[in-house]
């Protein structure tokens, strides 16, 4: 895992480069002084970073992993839900990539207690939850589960179905009447923990980027919470700050 790691932290921070060949195994060997048996099981970690391909007779090499770019006075234009693109989408082709979301849950939950507050409900209420796991050219990069406040989204079928129609399910609350003010996000970077890593084919330990962002009406109210957990070589964070009052 030591070796593993070292080789991932290669990767990230550039030492090894995009199309780059990973060190043989003789070479790890050598480097590391250890059994080819313990480097072709690092290399196993390695490979499921997924920052690395494998090829018969070629070796390993660096996968070209271009970072998604997020733009806060963009990402989440009206214009982009009235074409009929979500947010991530509309982000995903900015950056030439092919981008694919599958749905791992839809239904009513328990809301957890720190988005009970954030949503403005009873710690006890039941929320409706819309979990994700989203795809950059067949790479996992990203999960996020959407929080629904249950007044807001009962009588709005389309949020029940695994695809709520162009726009995504911001462009079907405006259909109804919620208009959104501003979206708020908040970041921490910190470790993966194993099953996340294993989520988002990382290293164990790898670092990841939780933003929990909420979704603010014209009345002021936050009918939606998305809990997002990304990998954090993935994106890169763009925002726009106003240097007036």
């Amino acid at each position: 895992m030591q070796i593993a790691e070292e080789v991932v932290g290669q990767i990230q921070a550039g030492v090894l480069k995009p199309g780059e060949l990973i060190p043989s195994e003789s070479e790890l060997v050598r480097t590391y002084g250890v059994s080819g048996g313990t480097i072709r099981k690092a290399m196993a970690e390695v490979r499921a970073s997924g920052l690395v391909e494998t090829r018969h007779g070629k070796g390993s090499t660096v996968v070209d992993r271009p970072p998604v770019r997020h733009r806060s006075s963009d990402r989440f234009r009206r214009s982009h839900r009235q074409g009929g693109k979500a947010a991530y989408l509309a982000e995903s082709a900015q950056s030439g990539a092919t981008a694919e979301v599958k749905v791992l849950h839809i239904g009513p939950v328990e809301v957890p207690a720190e988005i009970a507050d954030r949503l403005g409900v009873d710690a006890a209420a039941q929320v409706l939850a819309r979990r994700r796991l989203y795809l950059r050219n067949g790479t996992p990069v990203e999960t996020a589960t959407s929080y629904l406040s249950w007044d807001v989204v009962k009588d709005i079928p389309e949020l029940f179905a695994e695809n709520p129609g162009g726009g995504g399910i911001y462009a079907r609350l405006e259909d109804h009447g919620h208009e959104f003010a501003e979206f708020v996000e908040t970041l921490q970077a910190r470790p993966s923990s194993k099953v996340e890593a294993a989520e988002l084919a990382l290293t164990s330990g790898a670092p990841v980027i939780r933003l929990v962002r909420e979704a603010v009406t014209t009345s002021g109210r936050v009918v939606e919470v998305c809990d997002t957990l990304m990998a954090a070589d993935q994106f890169v964070f763009q925002y726009r700050i106003p240097a007036a009052d």
